[in-house]
């Protein structure tokens, strides 16, 4: 095998040197939008109003434009000019009220062109643990055709790799906040080789120079020049490039609160805006006179009337632009193309597929959360002090062994029911971006996620279960133990999917907490060991409480119906199901516990799959 490590590699790629696949776009796009204008509801009045009044608020404000394949459109403009919605309504990812016409080689947005776009967001969407390798590989395996071989999917992954320059960190993990991986540059042209990955006729890219040093900047944009140069049709938004960038782009859209104030060749930017009366002062980068110019700001004077400079350019558009733009617009330059959309399947691979790779990549990429050392070493802790305090406790001292069963359904209830809170907030970015490129179906990725954390999600309990049972002493029998050791797991599964179907519906970490917190406290009160008197109105809690339904089943596991004990400092022997806190729950009926238990199993997750179809994280 060719270490790869070892090679002396460009940064910057040579399109004339790439596999023939990324020479050329497979499907040459002319992008045409025209008086796209974009509103959005806000909501007028303040939280203390009864009746807040909803108005309406232009986003976009007629903006046309046309980009031929082989081109690279930038668009600029300050924060809050409308760059990123203009791109994601181009991409045809935004919902809502939007107008005008947006046609890709004359046809509207559909499965095939969804096909062979690419859209790389702002910030870099990427599993912190997962290499540059797998990274690129799983995106392959889930986006390429079923037509492919996994090895052809392979060989993709390594020639994206190879031709974005990334084969001196393949092995390297891509990191995160709190966890050292690859460099911003790498980061990002790694999200931009997943996008590479199917060839796209059409790529757009979200600010893919932010938060990087202008040398990495210029290799970025290189790298898009490159790609640009291969027949594909490139848009992207850039806040503030410098010159050698501003030059490369072969035209230039500049926004100003939802206004187009010119669009044409970037080179000719300068010479549009002296004939309008704006010209720089001094020798300065265009795209900073450009920025200015769009924030008001002609020659640096803090006195001048910034909203009337502005009036005047958009002025200046419609009078001088508008025209030419709406005249390239009406020239027939599609490439009329025949289009099998109708016959094309959604899906690129069959739900098995997705399954089994979302499995695999989801079981390497939580088993790092999932068996942190914080966690091993707070189970392991609990599980040791547990055990010492309850250290060989005989059956006469019945409180203290129903105690620890209470514990067993009250630890194992709250820990990981707030282990499955965070999931969907946390993988929530991810879930939208990957399904919004079609990637694969939330019933797969749902079912991948929920059955790969099974293993993960038992072996602490197990761990602890074990520990706890054989150094309190309880019953030593191998059907005992097993018995106990599944009402357990039983009972974190139950919990787990409680807490899935809560983040799921709530969306944020902080509420769903408090959510969480709220019901298993309720559940835990009701379930007959503090309180043995439940009134009547408010004992129905105990029905649909998973606390209540694991401590019969562990108290199943360990007495018979007729077992007794020393009561009364040992000079009497009593019932076990008449003690106190056992009674209360009773020792019969587990078969109804083991099924209402299948009921919520069943019905939490139900909650979360509908919650995340229902709330919109993502559109099917």
């Amino acid at each position: 095998m060719v270490d790869v490590e070892a090679q002396n590699l460009p940064v910057t790629p040579d399109i004339n040197n790439a596999p023939a696949i990324f020479k050329k776009a497979n499907l040459p796009v002319t992008l045409k939008f025209e008086d796209v204008v974009y509103r959005i509801k806000i909501e007028a009045g303040g939280v203390l109003k009864k009746k807040a009044k909803s108005e309406e608020r232009l986003i976009l404000k007629g903006i046309s434009g046309t980009v031929l394949p082989g081109e690279m459109l930038a668009m600029l403009g300050p924060s809050g000019s409308g760059k990123t919605t203009l791109l994601t309504a181009l991409g045809g990812r935004l919902g809502g009220k939007l107008a005008g016409s947006v046609s890709y080689n004359g046809k509207p947005f559909s499965n095939s062109m969804k096909r062979n776009t690419g859209f790389v967001t702002q910030d870099d969407i990427l599993y912190p643990h997962l290499t540059v390798t797998e990274t690129l590989v799983y995106t392959a395996l889930l986006r390429l055709p079923k037509s492919l071989s996994k090895s052809e999917k392979v060989e993709h992954a390594e020639a994206v790799i190879s031709q974005l320059g990334l084969s001196r960190c393949r092995n390297s993990i891509i990191g995160g906040p709190f966890l050292r991986g690859v460099s911003g540059g790498e980061r990002k042209r790694v999200s931009i080789g997943q996008e590479m990955l199917i060839n796209p006729s059409l790529l757009f890219l979200d600010e893919p120079t932010s938060g990087l040093d202008s040398t990495t900047a210029q290799k970025i944009v290189s790298t898009l020049w490159e790609l640009a140069n291969g027949g594909r049709t490139v848009v992207m938004t850039i806040h503030q490039p410098s010159s050698r960038l501003f030059y490369m782009f072969h035209k230039v859209l500049l926004l100003s609160e939802g206004n187009p104030l010119y669009f044409g060749k970037g080179a000719n930017a300068l010479e549009y805006f002296s004939s309008v009366g704006f010209a720089p002062d001094v020798a300065m980068n265009p795209s900073d006179f450009l920025l200015d110019l769009a924030n008001g700001v002609s020659r640096g004077d803090s006195n001048e009337d910034q909203a009337a400079i502005k009036q005047t350019l958009v002025s200046a558009y419609k009078a001088h632009l508008s025209s030419v733009v709406k005249a390239e617009l009406a020239v027939d330059n599609n490439l009329h193309t025949s289009s099998n959309d109708k016959k094309l399947k959604r899906w690129s691979n069959t739900w098995w597929d997705q399954f089994s790779v979302l499995f695999r990549r989801g079981i390497k990429e939580r088993k790092h959360e999932s068996f942190s050392t914080i966690k091993i070493v707070q189970v392991l802790v609990v599980a040791l002090l547990a055990g010492l305090l309850w250290w060989q406790s005989p059956i006469d001292h019945l409180q203290d062994q129903a105690g620890l069963f209470f514990f067993y359904s009250g630890f194992w209830g709250f820990y990981p029911l707030f282990q499955a809170i965070f999931t969907f907030p946390q993988e929530r970015m991810m879930l939208s971006k990957e399904r919004a490129s079609g990637m694969y179906r939330l019933s797969s990725y749902f079912m991948a996620l929920t059955l790969g954390d099974l293993p993960m999600e038992l072996v602490l309990p197990t761990v602890f279960y074990a520990i706890t049972y054989w150094m309190a002493g309880l019953k030593h029998t191998a059907q005992a133990f097993f018995l106990g050791l599944f009402a357990l797991l039983y009972s974190v599964l139950c919990s787990q999917g409680l807490g899935l179907a809560i983040g799921a519906a709530v969306m944020d970490q902080k509420s769903a907490t408090t959510l969480g917190s709220v019901i298993m406290l309720t559940f835990l009160l009701a379930s007959g060991y503090y309180v043995q008197h439940v009134p009547k109105f408010i004992s129905w809690v105990k029905y649909i409480s998973i606390s209540q339904y694991t401590f019969k089943l562990l108290l199943g596991t360990q007495y018979d119906h007729d077992q007794t004990y020393h009561c009364n400092g040992g000079n009497q022997t009593c019932l076990v199901r008449d003690f106190p806190s056992i009674k209360a729950v009773g020792l019969g009926g587990n078969a109804v516990s083991v099924i209402a238990m299948a009921v919520m199993l069943v019905m939490y997750r139900l909650i979360a799959y509908l919650a995340l179809t229902r709330i919109g994280v993502i559109k099917k």
